[in-house]
């Protein structure tokens, strides 16, 4: 493992342990889209089918293990313990507009037409636009909370530190993945207005806000 990979997996935790302690610590999911949660755990799902079939390393399995179990447990908070502070008002995304072409596009376009490889394909893609909810939630409100953004910082950072990752395993290693690549590219692009506001505004003290 490289420590491309080994940061961007620590970021990757990082971004959910601080959204897991921020609704814990003030026992609110407000300015938190609970449709960008559900498919974030769906895709962790569909992913990591593979934990019932094969063993890579205990640090592989124990990583899953904990996004799997950490995107239920927010999924649960927010749509049950604290239910009476989630903002479904403004968590209007259609979902399904996301949900529905990326199954269609891991049908077509995989590397091997199995369930487990297709399910696999379907969650690399549907994790490039599954934030869209959570920014479009943001632009509706006009700003988000400092540890909201953080949360999308370092999950932005995963995603940025991955492709680095795919870069270095193309030039040492010889392995090359275009639909994993290509996802990431897209996601970390979605990204770059987020990163710019936060860069300029967030680490000046200041709030961030997206446009309408």
């Amino acid at each position: 493992m490289n420590i491309f990979r080994l940061t961007g997996d620590l970021s990757h935790l990082a971004a959910i342990i601080i959204l897991l302690l921020k609704i814990w610590k003030t026992r609110s999911c407000a300015g938190i889209s609970g449709k960008s949660q559900i498919l974030f755990a769906l895709l962790f799902t569909t992913r990591y089918l593979d934990l019932l079939t094969s063993f890579i390393s205990l640090y592989n399995t124990t990583m899953k293990v904990i996004y799997i179990g950490c995107a239920y447990a927010t999924v649960y908070l927010i749509y049950t313990k604290f239910k009476a502070t989630y903002d479904g008002n403004h968590d209007t995304f259609r979902v399904e507009f996301l949900v529905v072409p990326v199954g269609g596009l891991a049908f077509l376009v995989n590397h091997d037409f199995s369930p487990l490889e297709i399910l696999w394909t379907f969650s690399i893609y549907l994790e490039s636009v599954a934030i869209l909810p959570q920014l479009f939630m943001i632009s509706k409100t006009g700003e988000a909370e400092t540890i909201t953004t953080h949360y999308l910082f370092f999950l932005g950072l995963y995603r940025a530190l991955y492709l680095i990752n795919w870069i270095w395993r193309f030039y040492f290693e010889g392995f090359f993945d275009m639909i994993a690549i290509v996802a990431g590219v897209v996601q970390t692009i979605l990204y770059c207005d987020f990163f710019y506001l936060y860069v300029t505004k967030v680490l000046k003290g200041k709030k961030l806000s997206l446009p309408a």
